[in-house]
Parts: structure tokens; C-alpha cells; sequence
């Protein structure tokens, strides 16, 4: 088991292996100057450390983080083929295109963004309400809510949290707020919702798919999932390698539909002179954490990663 505030990277071999096995190189002669992997969420660097260890001095790493605490961490590599940039991946348009071999992406969040009462993550500690991956910027969970509609957050429990007691959530929210006591800490919200949802799946917290719609909403996850995984088809040089790690269906479907929609020729019979779109990826694989991963980390059960190569033309 892992030790709380201690980050446990899911997948970490098999990310690596994956992201690096469609660039293999079997003599000098071959050899590209410079290899140049992404990690778009560098997280605590465990991908990134690791895929450093595997790679030659002529490979570079660059790395993408918006928490301010995951960039201070990555300023502890002391490595000339490292670079880290406080920059969420919707940023990975600023690549050069076809430029980078392998683009990896783990979407989940850190053990430490979880388990530091802080940064307002979790309902299982008593903090404020924030919820921000960058905490320079943007509005906390509490500020929207203290001005959103009804109509808003019911529609965000209920889109990003698949909650069907979105509307009476919502109500319970704004009805407290009127009442002149507004949600400001995560005991509170999960206070509330626990007092508005009467059924739940076994094991499970009331207000997790709560909470999650609201770290979802206020980071803009998926807008900006959608707009890293179009980057990276620009950004990846032919035969690069497209690594995802999603961790609940939202991203997973987003992922999943990406990549099948790029994977298949696409012709438009009504209009047979105008240029169809050819295939733009190659599915490779779709993984999931073994049983003793599951067991040593519980944390990684609901992780799905899926791979893709980027079509040679």
C-alpha cells in the first residue's frame, strides 16, 4: 500500500515501454539526432524519470505541468536533456510539428494534490473548497458556487459527474447559500450532499461523483484533453507514439473516440471529388493495471491506457 501524500505512478513500466517501443533503434547508423518525448502531465515525474533512465544522451524530455507544486519538483531534475514548463498540455500547440517521438498523457491526479487538505481535493479531509490544479490562477470551487445558477451547477453535476441527484444537489447548494451559510470547505459540501443523496453504490461516498464533476468543471479537464490529443496529432512525427492513461469513462470515452475516428479512412460518398480524410493513427494497444498493481496500489484499479501511432503516409 502506498503512504498518503506519497504518489504512486500508475502504469509506470508499461506507459514507458509503450511510449518508447515504436522507436527503437538498432544501430548507429540509423540513429536520429535527437529523440524528443513529451510528458504532458508531469505530475511527481515518475513516466519522466524513468523514461530518462531509458533513452540516450542525444534524447530530451519536455515536460508540461500547471501546478505550481509539480513544476517545483520538476526543477529538482538536475538533467541537461530535461525541461519543464508550467503550462497545462492544452499548450502542446506551441511544438514544432512532427517534431516529437512519443506523447504521453496521464490524466489522473496526484497523491499529493488528494491527500493535502490544502488544495481542497478530497472530502476526506477538512480544507477549502478550491479544487484548482493551478492555484495561480482561475476561481476556486467555492467562488462559482457562491454566484452560479442553480441551472449551472445541476448541469455540471450531472455532465462531468453522470450524478443522477444532480438537480437536487444543486438545490441543496443554492438553498444554503440563500440561507446566508454558503459552501465554502469540503466537509461542508460533503456534508451536504450526503444529506441530499439517500442511495449510493456500495463503498462508495456520496459525494465522490460530486466532487469529481467540480475539479472537472473548474480545471476544464476535458476541453482541454480534447485540445492536447488534436496537438498532438500535429506534434507527433510519423510513427510517434500516443500514450493515455484515463482514470473514469468521461476521459476514457474522449480518448477512445479520438483514436478511432483517426484510425479509420473516412470517405464521403455524396461528395466523391472532394479530398477524404486518410487513416491519421494506428491503434497499438489498450491496457489495464495487473491484480497486484490493483492490490499495491488501489488508486490504480479504474485506469485504462490506450496507445497509438501516428500513420506513416
Amino acid at each position: 500500500m502506498n503512504n498518503p501524500g506519497q504518489h504512486t505512478t500508475v502504469l509506470l513500466n508499461e506507459a514507458v515501454e509503450a511510449l518508447i517501443n515504436g522507436n527503437r533503434q538498432t544501430t548507429l547508423e540509423n540513429r536520429k539526432p535527437k529523440s524528443i518525448y513529451v510528458d504532458g502531465t508531469f505530475g511527481r515525474g515518475g513516466h519522466t524519470r524513468l523514461l530518462l533512465s531509458r533513452l540516450d544522451v542525444n534524447s530530451e524530455v519536455i515536460a508540461f505541468d500547471k501546478d505550481p507544486a509539480a513544476v517545483m519538483e520538476g526543477a529538482l531534475i538536475k538533467d541537461v536533456r530535461f525541461e519543464i514548463r508550467h503550462k497545462s498540455f492544452r499548450h502542446l500547440e506551441e511544438l514544432s510539428q512532427n517534431s516529437i517521438d512519443g506523447v504521453l498523457l496521464d490524466l489522473g491526479i496526484s497523491s499529493p494534490q488528494v491527500d493535502r487538505p490544502e488544495r481542497g481535493f478530497s472530502f476526506r479531509f477538512e480544507g477549502p473548497l478550491d479544487m484548482r490544479m493551478d492555484t495561480t490562477r482561475g476561481q476556486s470551487v467555492a467562488a462559482w458556487i457562491a454566484k452560479a445558477s442553480f441551472e449551472s451547477i445541476a448541469k455540471v453535476i450531472k455532465e462531468y459527474g453522470e450524478e443522477r441527484f444532480a438537480a437536487s444537489i444543486a438545490r441543496s447548494i443554492v438553498e444554503r447559500r440563500e440561507s446566508g451559510r454558503p459552501v465554502t470547505t469540503t466537509i461542508e459540501l460533503a456534508e451536504l450532499v450526503g444529506q441530499t443523496v439517500k442511495t449510493r453504490e456500495h463503498g462508495q461516498n456520496p459525494a465522490t461523483r460530486t466532487f469529481q464533476a467540480f475539479r472537472i468543471f473548474i480545471n476544464e479537464e476535458l476541453e482541454e484533453l480534447k485540445a492536447a490529443l488534436d496537438a498532438s496529432l500535429d506534434i507527433l512525427r510519423p510513427g510517434g507514439r500516443l500514450v493515455v492513461i484515463s482514470f473514469h469513462s468521461l476521459e476514457d470515452r474522449i480518448v477512445k473516440q479520438f483514436i478511432e475516428k483517426n484510425s479509420k479512412f473516412t470517405y464521403d460518398r455524396r461528395k466523391p471529388f472532394e479530398n477524404s480524410q486518410p487513416i491519421l493513427l494506428k491503434k497499438i494497444t489498450r491496457i489495464k493495471p495487473s491484480d497486484k498493481e490493483i492490490q499495491s496500489n488501489p488508486r490504480s484499479r479504474s485506469a485504462i491506457m490506450r496507445v497509438a501511432e501516428k500513420a506513416v503516409q
